[in-house]
């Protein structure tokens, strides 16, 4: 069955008449008459009488009619939805991101986004790399903002990888830290302090990406976010490891140094999309605003 076949049905019973019908689809009488028979088969039964004057629904056809106009309307809904993404009139765009890069980057895109595409709904989670990409591969997710350290690339087969920015690390001290007037710091220098860490065997991806080989830090606090380890910082209980992108998150009462060259490797920061999969136009449009928003940064 064709669904032009529903359309000249109903228009039929409009005009009451296959000539009517004919006059308005374009089409030849005998076309309409071909369409209508095509449904009378289908369905088994006998749609229309034909009458000296036009024709007249069946009780069958009555009973059918119903069913066309719910299945044809509901068409029209889709079409008119279908269009509303395309022109991104509408829908919702679910993004995901790094914790660092919730701090300025994602939202300064949205916003832009959200200007740009008022109709489009947004949703942001925020998680580690590995949870986004598992998203990205699920279908939970659209775009997701990941990062990854020179000697561990993401996978590039699996994923659409779009380069943002290099990010380095800085090194956040307490305000009165005899280091705090400085630019630029070895972390030969601070191999007898307290480091402020997400995890207490150095298994934090920062600590890990940045520590040169037999350099051992000494983790006495632990905090998972980017508040917990900079009020620790600003009170006095040690140093941490601070990512660029979480500088306008830093307290005034502390300061930030930039890392050697040679100890401050640059994490990639990517928006990801999965490979061979229609990318919709959404998260299309996305991109070059991510992009962009990444050169202010």
């Amino acid at each position: 069955m064709q669904i032009e076949a529903l359309d000249v049905l109903r228009t039929v019973v409009r005009h009451g008449s296959i000539t009517g019908a004919a006059r308005e689809l374009r089409y030849t009488q005998s076309a309409v008459s071909r369409q209508i028979a095509a449904l009378e088969a289908e369905f088994g039964v006998v749609l229309f009488d034909r009458l000296p004057r036009g024709v007249a629904l069946t009780e069958e056809g009555r009973r059918l009619l119903p069913h066309v106009e719910a299945v044809l309307d509901r068409l029209t809904t889709a079409r008119r939805e279908l269009d509303a993404l395309r022109g991104l009139g509408g829908g919702r765009l679910r993004v995901g991101a790094f914790p660092t890069a919730v701090a300025a980057l994602v939202p300064r895109a949205l916003a832009a986004f959200r200007a740009a595409h008022p109709q489009v709904g947004l949703s942001l989670v925020e998680g580690r790399t590995p949870a986004l990409l598992e998203r990205l591969l699920a279908g939970d997710a659209d775009v997701a903002v990941v990062s990854a350290p020179p000697d561990q690339p993401l996978d590039a087969e699996r994923f659409d990888l779009h380069h943002l920015l290099d990010e380095r690390l800085l090194v956040a001290v307490p305000r009165r830290h005899p280091l705090a007037g400085r630019d630029t710091v070895r972390l030969a220098e601070l191999a007898g302090e307290c480091f402020i860490a997400g995890s207490a065997d150095g298994a934090d991806p920062l600590m890990r990406a940045a520590m040169p080989p037999g350099f051992r830090p000494r983790i006495d606090i632990v905090s998972a976010d980017w508040t917990g380890k900079l009020g620790c910082v600003a009170a006095g209980l040690g140093v941490a490891l601070v990512p660029a992108l979480a500088v306008r998150a830093a307290p005034a009462d502390l300061a930030l140094l930039r890392l050697h060259p040679d100890d401050a490797p640059a994490r990639r920061v990517y928006a990801a999309t999965v490979a061979h999969r229609h990318r919709a136009p959404a998260a299309a449009a996305l991109l070059p605003v991510l992009t962009k928003v990444a050169t202010t940064l």
